[in-house]
């Protein structure tokens, strides 16, 4: 155990690091699968779980001694030279998601941003439209990173204000509105459509069954790139490898990231075939770290731990145990319980001039550490190796705290 106070901890961030964030005060120092421990020795369930970074378990064994072995031989070479891993985690992630190529890069927004070119590129190279002249079709609500570009399509105000003139070439339509998509999809110079299958930030907003389904096939209609953001939505946490697989919806671009590394290290990806992805040319595109030996074997071990101990198939098990405990809690600061798989909100309702934020100050004195989006929605998103004695504890947790509050 620490033998400093959180205060210390938390006082020093807020003395020499800019104030970018509102955590939760809780000062962590140790996790190991679905827990985590503070500076004074407190134990959690982590509800959060970076994100949905950590989708196999804090520190997974497996993923932290492959960054440990590779680590110890070759850490960073740039792609000024070839590695003699990297083209082991290209051949798998393109067989395992059924692409011809993968292009590595860093972190999710990374490779939103790659998504993007590739997207205007193929309009160029491919499609035919005019220079400077091609438009994305994207969705209000969205959350696809924190760059210039990404926020100049976002339409949540934290995100864009003051941070103008904006990236041009964007449209904006309501997210699961099949009939605004059609209409965008009509104009001549469109040459994408990013969209996140559920959407995670904004709160865990499902779309409704089949709108994927449809909107991928107005893109084909149209010819226009399929994009999916699954940086949040992939890698198991629906339930599925992709959410996109529920639908059996198999994107033009597919992007990943967080889960990737099993959390261990700050590594994404974009999936597109030859068509696509060749439009990029040498030295047009990239990234010092992208690919780097380390990022290339724990990628690798991260897919395969979520293969071999099948987390998937125990996220949808997990989370229809989670939502229908929810649906039956009787408690007026529930006004909604929804999700998919293990990614899960609950719509706070603020009552007794308690908000969501106190709910979360409750949750954590119970022992449960999640943290609220949009100020009354609260995500519940634990590590896909929860198992069922876990999880009923964790509930009896959550139960017990709205039934104190």
């Amino acid at each position: 155990m620490d033998t400093k106070s959180a205060k210390y901890y938390m006082d020093r961030e807020d003395q020499f690091g800019a104030h970018n964030y509102h955590p939760l005060p809780v000062v962590l120092e140790r996790g190991e699968g679905v827990y985590v421990w503070d500076v004074e020795g407190n134990k959690y369930f982590d509800f959060l779980a970076a994100y949905s970074a950590v989708n196999q378990g804090h520190c997974h064994p497996k993923i932290v001694e492959a960054l440990v072995q590779q680590s110890q031989k070759l850490a960073l070479t740039s792609r000024a030279y070839y590695n003699n891993v990297l083209g082991e985690w290209e051949e798998y992630a393109t067989k395992l998601f059924g692409y011809d190529k993968m292009l590595p890069m860093n972190s999710g927004a990374e490779a939103d941003e790659t998504a993007l070119k590739l997207t205007r590129k193929w309009a160029y190279k491919v499609k035919g439209i005019a220079k400077n002249k091609a438009k994305i079709v994207v969705c209000n609500g969205n959350f696809h990173g924190r760059t210039i570009t990404i926020v100049s399509m976002s339409s949540d105000p934290d995100a864009y204000s003051d941070y103008g003139p904006f990236t041009p070439g964007f449209i904006n339509i309501p997210y699961n509105d099949i009939e605004a998509l059609e209409t965008a999809l009509k104009e001549p110079d469109v040459a994408g459509f990013l969209v996140e299958p559920i959407q995670a930030e904004a709160g865990v907003y499902l779309p409704e069954d089949g709108y994927l389904k449809k909107a991928a096939d107005l893109c084909k209609k149209h010819n226009v790139l399929f994009i999916a953001d699954e940086v949040q939505t992939g890698l198991g946490r629906t339930g599925k490898m992709l959410a996109c697989d529920h639908e059996n919806v198999r994107p033009d671009i597919l992007v990943l990231g967080k889960a990737l590394s099993g959390g261990m290290y700050p590594v994404s990806c974009v999936l597109a075939d030859d068509e696509i992805m060749l439009t990029i040319k040498p030295g047009e595109h990239g990234s010092t770290f992208g690919g780097n030996p380390i990022a290339a074997k724990v990628a690798v071990t991260a897919l395969e731990v979520l293969q071999e101990e099948k987390l998937a198939e125990n996220a949808t098990v997990m989370g229809e145990l989670f939502r229908s405990e929810m649906k039956a809690v009787k408690s007026d600061f529930i006004a909604l319980v929804r999700g998919k798989g293990l990614l899960n909100a609950i719509v706070i309702k603020p009552t007794n001039g308690k908000t969501a934020w106190d709910v979360c100050l409750a949750m954590k004195a119970n022992g449960i550490l999640a943290k609220p989006t949009h100020e009354h929605i609260i995500r519940f998103t634990p590590p896909l190796t929860i198992n069922e004695a876990q999880m009923r504890e964790a509930i009896d947790r959550i139960k017990k705290t709205f039934a104190e509050l």
